[in-house]
């Protein structure tokens, strides 16, 4: 929950310009932090040019940055530490249309940990973790509502959580169609398990925001997410 497309793209832009993606290369490429004479000289670049495409990526949660002082200095008469970068631990991955293979896959291997431990089947585990995640996301994208909130104010929670999930939610009738399914490729090669895992999530969503007038249903059908959400 919480996954920001916008964010994830503007880092994305960010790699964009030459000199900038080929700093990051340059630090990311290194077994220690390098200071910004290090990075200028190693792209070609002069120090201030490197100075301010550093702090870019530094901004951009790419690179972290750091102070420290050159090895083997150190006590009075050391000289300021100097700044330095190297490659944050931020994970990037943009696909459009959004999918989630991060979230299935957590939610898969926690699954077979499960069954493994108590001897459940698979899709019972990945049904009762699934539900559990989504019950949490939904929890914890609710914390802004308040008490007995009312309606159009939790649907409007709805929608906000599942498009930071990435299906796509539409108004459609007497319910909500999600126009996109997070778990597209994995869906076509185990439709059943994959659908059920995806139903079990939302509706743990809906239960930990408190959308009770909405159900979680199966409602396959080509071009759109197997679940659809329904008035009770």
């Amino acid at each position: 929950m919480g996954n920001d497309l916008d964010a994830r793209l503007d880092q994305v832009a960010a790699l964009g310009e030459p000199v900038r993606r080929a700093l990051y290369r340059f630090v990311a490429a290194q077994p220690e932090p390098v200071t910004r004479e290090q990075a200028a000289a190693g792209v070609g670049v002069a120090q201030h040019t490197a100075k301010f495409h550093l702090d870019r990526l530094v901004d951009g949660r790419l690179l972290e940055a750091s102070y420290r002082r050159p090895p083997g200095r150190g006590g009075p008469g050391a000289g300021r530490p100097a700044k330095v970068y190297r490659r944050s631990g931020t994970d990037l991955d943009v696909s459009l249309p959004e999918r989630r293979y991060d979230l299935a896959g957590l939610l898969l291997v926690k699954a077979v940990a499960q069954a493994e431990r108590t001897g459940s089947p698979v899709s019972d585990a990945l049904h009762s973790v699934a539900t559990q995640a989504g019950r949490s996301a939904g929890t914890q994208a609710a914390s802004s509502l308040g008490w007995r909130a009312p309606r159009d104010a939790v649907e409007a929670e709805v929608f906000d959580a599942l498009t930071a999930d990435g299906y796509e939610p539409r108004r459609d009738g007497d319910g909500i169609t999600l126009a996109n399914c997070p778990f597209h490729a994995l869906a076509r090669e185990a439709t059943e398990l994959v659908c059920g895992m995806n139903r079990a999530y939302l509706a743990g969503v809906l239960d930990g925001i408190g959308a009770s007038a909405l159900d979680a249903r199966l409602d396959p059908a080509r071009g759109r997410c197997c679940v659809r959400l329904e008035r009770r």
